[in-house]
């Protein structure tokens, strides 16, 4: 994942572009109704009539999603203007509804609407905060297949990271939905646990390529000198895994093992800069295969984003389905700098992307399997992480003597907010406790865990409690304490294997270069 911590954005700067891009605009005018309730802790409630619950109840952020229907498909159509830096979207979306709508909500913020029709009828809505409320013409009936189109403008520059989902280039864009913020880029169910199928339509000025996640299956010339390319997505996506660039790119395809195509995306300019981190990649792929089975997509690449603004994004690499984004100069670097990271981002393909997290409070699933290989990588290859440190049990033991300061300041491993999200105890804590389960089963046994796990809930999303049960099932013993100690625990368990080790008392005073400070972002993946 976007290897930093987040917490969510000002909703007042990213209401304001909603409201620079619908003033005077008559569709708006006409769509705007009452404002429904909210509970009483702010979150949006249910409002009144048949409207299903605006919200999924997500422990960490708790007013996303809309639990009265499931989303079936996406279908992006989106055009960037290169003289205005503007886009025009249209989203059409089916959706199959869990129970009878007289109103229902989509997640939307910054983005100015013009109309919404459902079931091809013009329907009525409003935005208040981060919700937009529509009313069909018609009431829903339970379990029927709808389809929503809904038309809107945006500004990416307006709604840029790190508060909103656009990365801003000198020629174009690239997105970053992770974790909160898909919703700044199209109206959607945003949220992990309704993955979806995804279509793409993305119009540009000639001299500019459209780039989306998965495969380019279509090429239209049109009129006014601008090129539409069309992508399809071959499995069920999370929302916040959508990757939309514009830009003066070109592609480089290569081979990776068993023949999966691989596609890198890369500024036009730096593609020959670029070339020796990108030949790493199908190496990359064939160690993880060999360890969590074959690659769960159609393609991979990497998509080095054409800005060097420091500030363009605050991670280094976000795993975007089939399309990690990176920031360009960090590729620059020699093998031994990067090869680690770009396996822990490589990692997400199974552990985020293929298997999902229910909540955000299953996090550790994707970020501590990605710090896990990808550390297991960096040691494999001789190269001495950040702490000068050369093997996997040396980095354990030293991240168990900082177990109980981590939980003090950061809670429990599987037990976030939103301010500790990203924090060290989600990467390096997950790491813990993997290799503590590792220890007590055995590393074969382990092995066998991993994979049932991704066969299980491919293409979906799981829990930590769905985790517990597979590894429970596989190792044949009872495994939901042990872990639960480890993940949900106030205290550090004892590390099975190792009874010298100790964990050093807990310092109540003492601030932790994990946490967020002066309102920066940075990396906390041990890969870097």
């Amino acid at each position: 994942m976007r290897n930093r911590t987040r917490v969510t954005a000002p909703v007042a700067a990213l209401i304001g572009t909603a409201t620079a891009l619908t003033m005077g605009s008559p569709a708006f005018a006409a769509g705007r109704g009452n404002a429904g309730e909210t509970n009483g802790d702010g979150t949006p409630g249910r409002g009144y009539g048949d409207e299903g619950a605006e919200t999924l109840g997500d422990p960490v952020y708790p007013g996303l999603g809309n639990d009265g229907y499931r989303v079936r498909s996406y279908d992006l159509d989106l055009a960037y203007d290169a003289t205005t830096k503007l886009v025009d979207g249209t989203v059409t979306i089916e959706l199959r509804t869990t129970e009878s709508l007289t109103r229902f909500s989509l997640d939307a913020l910054g983005l100015g609407i013009r109309s919404v029709r459902v079931q091809g009828r013009t329907a009525g809505f409003e935005q208040a905060d981060e919700k937009l409320r529509i009313t069909p013409a018609r009431t829903l009936p339970a379990k029927a297949r709808v389809t929503v189109c809904v038309e809107y403008s945006v500004d990416p520059s307006r709604a840029a990271a790190p508060t909103g989902g656009w990365v801003v280039t000198p020629d174009g864009f690239a997105v970053c939905g992770q974790p909160n913020l898909a919703h700044t880029v199209f109206p959607c169910n945003d949220h992990p646990s309704d993955k979806a199928d995804f279509t793409f339509r993305i119009t540009v000025p000639d001299g500019l390529r459209g780039v989306a996640n998965g495969q380019l299956v279509c090429t239209e010339r049109l009129d006014g000198d601008r090129t539409a390319f069309s992508y399809r997505s071959r499995s069920p996506m999370a929302t916040e895994l959508v990757q939309i660039t514009v830009g003066d790119y070109v592609i480089k395809d290569r081979q990776g093992p068993h023949g999966l195509p691989l596609r890198d995306v890369v500024p036009t300019a730096r593609a020959a800069a670029l070339e020796p981190a990108l030949a790493l990649t199908p190496g990359l792929v064939d160690w993880l295969e060999q360890r969590l089975g074959a690659y769960p997509f159609e393609t991979y690449g990497l998509l080095p984003c054409n800005s060097d603004d420091p500030n363009a994004f605050d991670f280094t690499g976000l795993e975007t389905q089939t399309l990690t984004l990176y920031k360009p100069n960090f590729l620059l670097q020699v093998e031994s700098r990067i090869g680690s990271h770009m396996m822990h981002e490589l990692v997400h393909s199974w552990f985020g992307n293929s298997v999902s997290p229910a909540t955000w409070a299953d996090l550790w699933l994707n970020e501590g399997h990605a710090d896990f290989y990808g550390l297991l990588y960096r040691y494999e290859r001789g190269w001495a992480d950040s702490l000068g440190l050369t093997t996997m049990e040396a980095r354990m033991k030293d991240t168990y003597a900082r177990g109980d300061q981590w939980r003090h300041d950061s809670g429990p491993v599987a037990a976030p907010n939103a301010v500790n999200l990203f924090d060290s105890q989600r990467y390096l804590g997950g790491v813990l406790v993997l290799y503590a389960l590792r220890e007590l089963i055995g590393e074969d046994t382990f092995h066998a865990v991993e994979r049932d796990f991704l066969a299980r809930y491919r293409d979906s999303s799981a829990t930590t409690e769905d985790y517990i049960a597979v590894a429970s099932r596989v190792s044949g013993q009872d495994l939901s304490g042990f872990l639960r100690d480890w993940l949900y625990g106030t205290a550090t368990p004892r590390m099975p294997g190792h009874p010298d080790w100790t964990v050093t008392p807990v310092k109540p005073s003492l601030t932790v270069p994990h946490s967020r400070t002066g309102g920066h972002f940075h990396d906390n993946s041990a890969t870097l």
